[in-house]
């Protein structure tokens, strides 16, 4: 069977691929989209950040979604009372557009998808199982028996990625989280409920959609299994009554987390192929919240790919403007969901206003992991901004000191 020709082949339907697959699209290249599963429902909390809606909102209709806008956040830890963040004003509405709505991921992906084949881009309901990049062109081959070329390929197809596997290295398990949970169908609320928790390091999270709740946990995948997360989450449903007497559907799924290191030294391109989206590593391990990520990831991939018809350019933008923030976020990551740290947290956002205003800009992706130690420190909640920088000095400090070492 003779092959079919594009300019770019794209192996995963997800946000980051969809995305790409649009940009490109407008530009006027030929696009053949590969994903054989896509849309589908995600293991995920389903929170879309205002700033990954401004970047969809002319081609992505959210209130035509079915979706939940969040009015507020409770954080919890063991230790101390709950405090609770608004993340809207006193309409009900959030100020600005909404800091975060939560959605269903098989509508929103779908919606991504829609948005991609308007634009012109093909979408081939057929999954990939080779892929070669050589000199000249690219090549994919399906299960169906079908052969594709083309001058570009970008891989995105998530953590378990082909694409990474084939050209690049995979995923370590210690590169690695596990996010492990249940869906509750007949519960809801407008609210997310987020428990630290330091065994094992991190937080539970609940987050409401139209006609249920999306509750997990996610742990460094060498440190923990998917069934011992949720059991976790079934420790907290019983504790908390949030899902009494919901149907529960459980779920497990890989998230990349990748420390600083691992982002320095990682390979996410070639000559005439890259990697966007969780097939990058794109994910904050700390919130592990990619689709922002994998939505601007998919944009610099189509415009380096349209305008510079280089992948280096590409490299450049994402170890420019998307690494150093998930470095700092990697660097905090270890003391973060300490007990210490979130018992102050937890009690600075009972107390202050401007420290709950600095969560909520936060949670809707606003407020850089860069700046939020000086901002803490201007809130004069000064025991918790300290405790935050001796999460990173204290790391630097372990490393000079052994470097000192005779």
């Amino acid at each position: 069977m003779a092959a079919t020709r594009s300019d770019v082949v794209i192996v995963g339907g997800g946000p980051a691929g969809c995305w790409a697959a649009r940009c490109l699209a407008r530009a006027g290249a030929r696009v053949a989209l590969f994903d054989h599963s896509h849309p589908r429902e995600k293991p995920c909390g389903g929170g879309v950040t205002g700033r990954a809606l401004a970047l969809v909102s002319a081609d992505v209709g959210v209130p035509a979604l079915p979706s939940v806008a969040i009015t507020s956040a409770e954080f919890d830890d063991p230790r101390t009372i709950p405090a609770t963040v608004s993340l809207a004003d006193d309409t009900g509405s959030a100020a600005s557009g909404p800091s975060l709505v939560v959605v269903d991921r098989q509508s929103f992906d779908r919606a991504l998808l829609d948005a991609a084949c308007r634009a012109g881009a093909i979408h081939r309901d057929e999954r990939v199982r080779a892929v070669d990049a050589g000199t000249s062109r690219v090549r994919v081959e399906t299960v169906r028996g079908t052969t594709h070329e083309a001058d570009w390929l970008i891989g995105a197809d998530g953590a378990n990625s082909l694409v990474r596997r084939s050209l690049a290295r995979r995923f370590s398990r210690g590169q690695l989280s596990i996010a492990a949970g249940y869906f509750a169908h007949g519960a809801s609320s407008r609210e997310i409920k987020i428990r630290f928790v330091s065994d094992p390091a991190g937080y539970i999270w609940s987050f409401p959609r139209r006609d249920h709740l999306a509750i997990g946990i996610c742990a460094q995948g060498d440190a923990t299994t998917a069934a011992s997360l949720q059991a976790a989450v079934a420790a907290w449903l019983e504790e908390s009554g949030i899902a009494r007497g919901a149907s529960l559907r459980s779920y497990g799924w890989p998230i990349p987390s990748l420390g600083a290191a691992d982002l320095a030294g990682d390979v996410f391109h070639g000559p005439r192929w890259l990697l966007v989206g969780d097939a990058a590593g794109l994910v904050d391990p700390i919130t592990r919240e990619g689709i922002f990520h994998a939505l601007l990831s998919g944009q610099y991939a189509a415009e380096a790919i349209g305008a510079a018809r280089s992948t280096d350019a590409y490299a450049r933008r994402v170890r420019q403007h998307l690494h150093p923030e998930l470095a700092r976020a990697a660097r905090l990551k270890r003391g973060f969901f300490r007990s210490g740290f979130t018992h102050l947290l937890v009690d600075a956002l009972r107390r202050s206003a401007r420290v709950r205003q600095v969560m909520a800009d936060l949670v809707a992706g606003r407020q850089p992991y860069a700046s939020l130690k000086g901002r803490l420190l201007r809130t004069f909640e000064v025991p918790l901004a300290w405790e935050l920088m001796t999460l990173e000095w204290g790391r630097h400090g372990r490393v000079r000191r052994a470097r000192d070492r005779p």
